[in-house]
């Protein structure tokens, strides 16, 4: 396929959509290149979810210190250095980052290191002055943290998640503004390692996009914690004075008071990373920012495709990769689903209790005006949850009253995010509750609380 053209498809980004595009095409026997300028991986693997679960998995194990002290055992917190909790977690991103590099190689994939702009329909322009052509162009560029104005990032007092993430210290007094995914689960480990936290959310609750129910039990549990959380607030301007940030918030009813932190992080969203790119010499249309694509995520360009953060879908790793798969496998031929079904989506929130869900939420069934019934079963009735001192939590499954087809599950507590692929499998499968219900689970486990949550529904849940 690819006389005429150096490759049969050339991928802009080495991010999750991008390096799982071109080990897809190599499977396909496809002719691949990855332009990329920085590591692979992207913002996910260096930046992002795989160092922050590292940040994370190592507050669990500094939280769990207190319940040594429980047992009766001394612990000495004098030597605790914060920055070799950096260090792991940036070894952690280095090791797969490297992992990548060999998978690229492994699938006989060039890796392009340099940047790259869009100068044709099959020409990419390089950043070292070179040209590469393909028969198909696959735009991966991801995303970056967005600004909101009058909270210019200077890495210093006002901090992105990027920044934060790098920094070797702890702040004293921290500011998270934005109480989505990023600011929670910076909320948790900032906290756990002992900096004072105050998350700030312009929306009436956290997880705006979970939930209410969840939301609800995600607050109870950080302020029993001892993060501070303002819903309904909005952060207004900042003043720096004496290495330390002044920031005035506004409540809902316009009351306005000064808060003083050391810092501040801005956990608003991200942006795409779609400006100079060449998008305008192909005549590659944006809105808001991101690519419009159609199905099997082609733009207007046919041969030119966009995955990932680019285009305007949910921001996650996962869904990038996929995007990524649909792509290639259309441009090799194959019958891919034209697009990624939203409903099963999996969404995973790794702060302290986890949070994972897919589908539907109450709140979003209410606005569709669609009939449902709910089944509900706490993580403290399943043994496990208990015995592990875990029991805080629930299953919480939407299904059709009629049909009993699962449209939503939601689980807050140990393992959620681990828990949520058995409903998700089972609404994929187009399985009933009573499939879930009747299957044997082994005892004790927390994945009981699926199972009773699925008998629930049937109406004869044991341990409740």
């Amino acid at each position: 396929m690819a006389n005429y053209y150096d490759y049969d498809v050339v991928i802009i980004g080495g991010g999750p959509a991008g390096y799982v595009a071109a080990i897809r095409a190599s499977q396909l026997g496809l002719k691949a290149a990855v332009i990329e300028k920085d590591k692979p991986g992207g913002v996910c693997l260096n930046v992002g979810c795989i160092p922050s679960k590292s940040l994370i998995h190592q507050a669990e194990r500094f939280q769990s210190l207190t319940e040594m002290e429980e047992l009766g055992i001394t612990i000495d917190r004098s030597g605790f250095d914060y920055r070799k909790v950096v260090n792991k977690s940036r070894k952690a991103a280095e090791t797969l980052s490297k992992g990548v590099n060999f998978l690229l190689k492994k699938n006989k994939v060039d890796l392009i290191q340099a940047a790259g702009t869009i100068t044709g329909i099959n020409e990419v322009s390089l950043s070292d002055g070179k040209k590469v052509t393909g028969k198909n162009i696959i735009i991966a560029t991801g995303s970056s943290p967005r600004e909101i104005p009058g909270f210019r990032f200077d890495e210093k007092y006002v901090l992105s998640s990027t920044g934060l993430l790098l920094q070797e210290r702890l702040p004293g007094k921290l500011l998270i503004i934005g109480g989505g995914a990023i600011g929670i689960e910076f909320a948790y480990v900032m906290k756990s390692f002992g900096a004072q936290v105050v998350v700030v959310e312009v929306m009436d609750r956290i997880l705006p996009l979970e939930d209410e129910e969840i939301s609800a039990a995600l607050e109870r549990a950080f302020r029993k914690q001892g993060i501070e959380i303002m819903t309904g607030t909005k952060a207004v301007s900042i003043e720096v004075k004496e290495n330390r940030v002044l920031v005035v918030l506004e409540d809902g009813k316009g009351a306005k008071n000064t808060l003083t932190v050391d810092q501040i992080l801005v956990a608003v969203g991200r942006v795409p990373n779609t400006s100079r790119i060449g998008l305008e010499n192909v005549g590659i249309e944006t809105e808001k920012g991101f690519i419009k694509v159609g199905s099997f995520y082609q733009t207007s360009v046919p041969n030119i495709y966009a995955a990932g953060d680019v285009i305007n879908t949910p921001l996650l790793a996962h869904v990038a990769s996929k995007e990524a798969e649909i792509a290639v496998e259309h441009i090799a031929g194959l019958n891919p689903p034209e697009s990624i079904d939203p409903m099963v989506v999996p969404s995973a929130v790794y702060c302290e209790p986890q949070v994972a869900s897919f589908g539907y939420s109450e709140w979003r069934a209410k606005q569709e005006s669609l009939e449902y019934d709910k089944a509900v079963f706490p993580y403290r009735g399943a043994g496990k949850s208990v015995a592990v001192e875990q029991p805080e939590g629930m299953v919480k499954v939407l299904f059709d009253p009629k049909t009993k087809e699962i449209l939503g599950a939601h689980i807050i507590g140990a393992d959620a995010t681990e828990l949520i692929h058995e409903l998700l499998l089972a609404k994929s499968a187009e399985l009933l509750p009573e499939d879930i219900a009747t299957m044997i689970h082994a005892h004790p486990t927390l994945s009981e609380a699926v199972m009773e949550s699925m008998r629930a529904a049937e109406g004869w849940a044991i341990h409740i």
